[in-house]
């Protein structure tokens, strides 16, 4: 029967599947105890990243080298490498590596736009907040990952189409945000009837064909709900900052509370809410009609235990022909500064 020794050696030399170095080197072996009598070996292993397809092809590899060795049965646990560890690692990281969306080691802050229902303004809320970033500055990417219901290029009065480039998706950029959407491949705005395995390909191609280069910020416009789309990409991506979008009417809260809830058992963190149609405001008098009622945003934020980040009027963005985007607010429309508000809230809760 094989030691602990002998076990750490053979184990070691498998690589962790998303840092490509062993396991020696990454001090993933955390845990090793072996039952001569039976001839068992049970492992615990620290990857970089736990839950996907990757994580069960190492299992395998484990299992087999394990077998060789003259275990009758192994046993293993994973969980995640530390995030000092992966820090030590990011800096070691190969260009491709570091490009790679989807690699633990690309530092690049998603953030996830969530709501429990449609209706709401969720890709309202997508692109004006994805657009306040960029006006402070900061590089972003956007991505219309509400598969059945994409708008984002009509939002932001996108007019081109993504090109390939040695095999690669180049992002329409407008307004300083670098963009990707269904929209962009399907004709006329025929319907999507594609079944779950296609959507998923389609998704995991928007992280990992198209050459999105330097981003701070990519967002997530999110199918509403907690169906297939939403909870494959919760799970695709390593890490995210979820913003879940509500009315001010309790049932639309009541909804958007389980939105949130899927964020927290994906281990994903809630930036906060935000309530959109909180009222309308008249022009002739100032007067502030509650529409959709009142209390909503507050109430998910105190169930969810996190931030109302704003609060949403009801408003017409300003039109203008020259630089059309029908549902972009200007930088000094009153709206437009509360999105403002709300992005400047987000650089300094994400900041590293």
């Amino acid at each position: 029967m094989i030691n602990e020794q002998k076990v750490r050696e053979l184990v070691g030399q498998l690589k962790d599947p998303f840092l490509h170095k062993m396991l020696a080197e990454t001090g993933g072996i955390t845990q090793v105890s072996i039952k001569e009598e039976k001839k068992h070996v049970s492992v615990k292993v620290a990857i970089a990243k736990v839950n996907t397809a990757e994580q069960m092809a190492l299992q395998t590899q484990v299992v087999e080298i394990l077998k060789q060795a003259g275990a009758e049965s192994v046993g293993i646990r994973f969980e995640e490498l530390s995030k000092e560890t992966l820090e030590q690692f990011r800096g070691k990281a190969t260009e491709s590596e570091a490009q790679d969306l989807l690699s633990p080691l690309n530092d690049v802050e998603f953030i996830s736009i969530a709501s429990g229902k449609g209706g709401v303004g969720k890709s309202t809320v997508s692109v004006n907040l994805a657009v306040a970033l960029a006006r402070l500055g900061k590089k972003v990417g956007l991505i219309d990952a509400d598969i059945y219901g994409f708008s984002v290029p009509d939002m932001m009065g996108v007019t081109e189409l993504p090109i390939i480039r040695n095999d690669r998706i180049i992002p329409v950029e407008r307004l300083g945000v670098k963009v990707i959407s269904m929209g962009f491949f399907v004709e006329d705005n025929a319907p999507v009837v594609w079944r779950g395995p296609m959507l998923g390909k389609a998704l995991d191609q928007f992280f990992r064909d198209v050459e999105w280069g330097d981003l701070d910020f990519l967002f997530l416009d999110l199918p509403p709900g907690t169906g297939d789309v939403a909870l494959d990409i919760h799970q695709m991506i390593p890490t995210s900052k979820e913003i879940v979008v509500t009315t001010p009417h309790p049932t639309a809260a009541f909804v958007a509370a389980r939105a949130g809830a899927m964020a927290l058992q994906t281990d994903h963190a809630l930036l906060g809410v935000i309530e959109n149609m909180s009222w309308f405001e008249s022009k002739a008098t100032g007067e502030r009609e509650f529409v959709f009622g009142q209390g909503g945003g507050v109430k998910l934020a105190e169930e969810l235990r996190t931030e109302l980040l704003g609060q949403i009027p009801l408003g017409q963005p300003d039109w203008n022909e020259e630089d059309f985007a029908p549902s972009v607010y200007a930088v000094d429309h009153p709206i437009g500064q509360i999105y403002m508000d709300i992005a400047k809230n987000i650089v300094k809760k994400t900041v590293k």
